[in-house]
């Protein structure tokens, strides 16, 4: 497969570090020849150093033999500009970065005419992530797979779980009430992310993953020792698109939420707009304006600004003030494998979401869904078993799985089948699989 992607920033290059891994002809086209440079030394992609909206260039590269064209620089208009120019000198499909939301929401114009396939906001898949999180709130990571039939949570242990000490076979044993598959385990101070097998202990301080159906997702908290926990009332910091975005999912949820914007003709306008959500305006890291805001009443203080340090340091202060849950927009990947160091439980990046957003569309056909994992170099997959996959030809235990992966569940007629080694999987299956970068291609092909 090949394909081109324009923009080497952090969403490209995410993506272009997911690719390399499996051997895809892939190319990266930016004006920065550092960004390249840096691409050349760490992957196994070519690169090109220019204008990606160069018809000259496109065609040097040979678009017209490519399969997918993604256009991830920075500004929106050169994204559209790519996707058009590149649709018309013959790419297969085009996927491109857009963050107006008229496009985005537009059923009156029918963008594929003029050459872009699929867009992506990052700011939507952020507000998306956030309000996840908050559904799910005691835990610091969630995915939900078929409408939440199955659910991957993600959480740091402490002395309070139960599991602490144990390993993964006498775990089970000892809740073997409740069904759960912990599918990995990244450990503090360790960059490797851990396949747990049965010997494999559960420490203080592990971030483990759980794969848990519907019906058990109640009984897995006094496994992991957390509470449940009840979030109602917002307060969210910074009225930017993720700001605006997240107020007006989360009221149609039936929270209650507070918006604080600093600058007085942006706080206006949200207050025009956003019309169950009570807009302050005022700068969010004063401590005194918390405390007349209510902030120690407050269940939930989301920090989206365009300042990762600010919104770091007032999830800080929120938690200081007995804040349950805290949710911070930062922009430097490198701050993701610290949010647990720092003591706030969740840190999302939204170039990070877009590029594993794109990543489903470069997969093969039968991959249904996939999702990144905070803190951990991975993804979580979705297949659908077609007919005469070798997947579907032994049991579970039979099957010749790469240790890099682990299945995590099964979906069959809507309903969810825990992957215990005897059971067969059939066509028509949707399985879950959390998978190690290496091990894709081996985990692709039992799917064929």
């Amino acid at each position: 497969m090949k394909i081109i992607i324009a923009g080497a920033g952090d969403v490209g290059f995410h993506l272009a570090k997911l690719l390399s891994y499996e051997s895809q002809d892939t190319y990266i086209i930016d004006f920065d020849g550092e960004k390249l440079d840096y691409l050349n030394s760490h992957l196994d992609v070519i690169t090109k150093k220019g204008d990606a909206t160069s018809i000259k260039l496109l065609k040097e590269i040979g678009i017209d033999s490519a399969d997918l064209l993604i256009a991830v620089t920075d500004s929106q208009n050169t994204n559209f500009t790519i996707s058009v120019i590149g649709k018309s000198l013959g790419v297969k499909k085009t996927i491109a970065r857009i963050d107006n939301p008229e496009f985005l929401n537009n059923c009156e114009v029918d963008f594929t005419k003029f050459g872009l396939d699929f867009m992506i906001s990052p700011q939507e898949l952020a507000a998306n992530e956030i309000k996840m999180l908050l559904n799910q709130s005691s835990f610091n990571d969630t995915v939900a797979f078929e409408s939440g039939i199955f659910n991957v949570l993600g959480t740091p242990l402490t002395y309070k779980s139960p599991i602490v000490d144990l390993s993964v076979k006498d775990a089970k044993q000892k809740f073997s009430d409740v069904d759960f598959i912990t599918i990995a385990i990244k450990r503090q101070g360790e960059s490797q992310t851990i396949i747990p097998r049965g010997d494999i202990v559960y420490e203080i301080g592990d971030q483990v993953y759980f794969c848990v159906p519907n019906y058990s997702m109640s009984d897995l908290y006094p496994i992991t020792g957390k509470k449940r926990m009840h979030i109602k009332n917002v307060m969210i910091l910074g009225g930017g698109s993720i700001g605006e975005k997240t107020a007006r999912k989360l009221c149609k949820d039936n929270f209650r939420v507070k918006l604080i914007e600093k600058k007085k003709d942006k706080a206006e306008f949200l207050a025009e707009v956003l019309n169950d959500t009570l807009v302050i305006n005022g700068d969010g890291r004063d401590l005194e304006l918390l405390e007349e805001e209510n902030i120690r009443e407050t269940d939930a203080f989301i920090a989206v600004t365009g300042n990762s340090e600010t919104n770091i340091m007032s999830c800080l202060v929120a938690k200081s003030k007995g804040v349950k849950k805290t949710v911070a927009l930062v922009e430097n990947m490198d701050y993701i494998d610290i949010s647990q160091t720092i003591g706030i439980q969740s840190l999302i990046n939204k170039k990070l979401l877009a590029a594993s957003n794109i990543f489903r569309h470069i997969r093969k056909g039968e991959i249904l869904d996939l999702a990144n994992l905070h803190n951990v170099d991975a993804e979580v997959f979705e297949f659908e078993v077609k007919e005469g996959a070798k997947v579907s030809e032994y049991p579970i235990k039979d099957l010749r799985v790469p240790r890099e992966a682990i299945f995590g569940g099964i979906i069959r007629d809507k309903k969810a089948i825990m992957p215990h080694g005897n059971v067969q999987i059939k066509t028509g299956d949707k399985v879950i699989v959390f998978c190690l970068p290496e091990a894709i291609s081996a985990v692709e092909r039992l799917f064929k």
